[in-house]
C-alpha cells in the first residue's frame, strides 16, 4: 500500500488507537493482495466489482469478514471515494443485519421440504446462508451435489432469497415477483414503479395467484430499495 502512513495518521486524527489502526491496514493489505492476484492492480485502483468479487472470495472467512470490509470503507472515505465506501460500508451492515435475523428458507411460500430438509443437513437453513451458499454457478453445482437438491431448485431458493434483501418482500412477495418473472433485486431494480405495478396486478389477476398485488407507495420503496442494493446472483 502506497498510502500507508497516509492512511495510519488519519486514523489516528480519527480516533483511533495503533493497534487498531495497525489491524485496518492489514485488513486493507489482505484486499489488496486479492487485487494483485486478480488483475495486478493496487487498492487506489479497485472499483464495486472488486469489493463484491472480494467479499464472495472471503466469504467462509466468518472471523475476518466484517472487519475487512469496516477497514476497506474507512480507507476509500480516506481516498475520497464515497461510492466505494458506501459500498463497502452497506456489505458490511448487510451481513451485521443478516446475522441477527435472517429469512427462513422453510418459509417461502411454495417451496419444497424435501430440499429445505435436505439443505438443512448441510447447514443451508436461511436466506443468507443461501446466498453464501449458492450465489454463483459453480456454488450452486457443488451444493446440489452435496445435498442432492437438483440446481434448478437451488437456484429458485437463491432468487428468493436475493428478492429477501428488500424490506417487506418475505414469503408471499417474494413468492409472487418470484412467479411473475420479477425473481432477482437486479430485475427489479430495472422496473418503473408504475409499471411494474400495472404487470403485478395483471399477474395476479391471469394466474389466480393467492395474494394480493402491491400498492403504489409498496413497489415504489420497494424498486428504490433494489436500485440500493449490489448484485449478488450469477447466472
Amino acid at each position: 500500500m502506497e498510502k500507508t502512513e497516509e492512511f495510519r495518521k488519519y486514523l489516528k486524527r480519527s480516533g483511533k488507537k495503533d493497534h487498531v489502526a495497525n489491524g485496518l491496514i492489514e485488513h486493507c493489505r489482505v484486499f489488496e493482495g486479492f487485487l494483485r492476484t486478480r488483475r495486478k492492480s493496487s487498492i487506489d485502483d479497485a472499483n464495486k466489482e472488486d469489493i463484491i468479487a472480494f467479499l464472495d472470495e472471503i466469504k467462509g472467512q466468518k472471523a475476518d469478514v466484517n472487519n475487512n470490509l469496516r477497514a476497506i470503507g474507512l480507507y476509500f472515505k480516506f481516498a475520497s471515494k464515497p461510492e466505494l465506501s458506501a459500498l463497502a460500508s452497506r456489505l458490511r451492515g448487510q451481513r451485521i443485519s443478516s446475522a441477527k435475523k435472517s429469512f427462513a428458507l422453510k418459509d417461502f411460500r411454495g417451496v419444497s421440504k424435501k430440499h429445505i430438509a435436505a439443505l438443512a443437513k448441510e447447514g443451508v437453513t436461511n436466506a443468507n446462508k443461501m446466498l453464501e451458499s449458492g450465489r454463483t454457478p459453480s456454488d450452486r453445482r457443488e451444493l446440489s451435489s452435496k445435498a442432492g437438491v437438483p440446481e434448478e431448485a437451488i437456484l429458485e431458493l437463491v432468487k428468493l432469497s436475493d428478492l429477501s434483501r428488500i424490506e417487506g418482500v418475505k414469503s408471499i412477495r417474494a413468492r409472487l415477483y418470484y412467479d411473475a418473472g420479477v425473481d432477482t433485486v437486479e430485475k427489479m431494480a430495472k422496473w418503473n414503479p408504475e409499471e411494474l405495478r400495472v404487470h403485478m396486478i395483471a399477474y395476479v389477476e391471469k394466474s389466480g395467484f393467492k395474494g394480493v398485488p402491491p400498492l403504489p407507495k409498496e413497489v415504489k420503496c420497494t424498486v428504490e430499495t433494489a436500485r440500493k442494493l449490489p448484485k449478488l446472483v450469477k447466472h
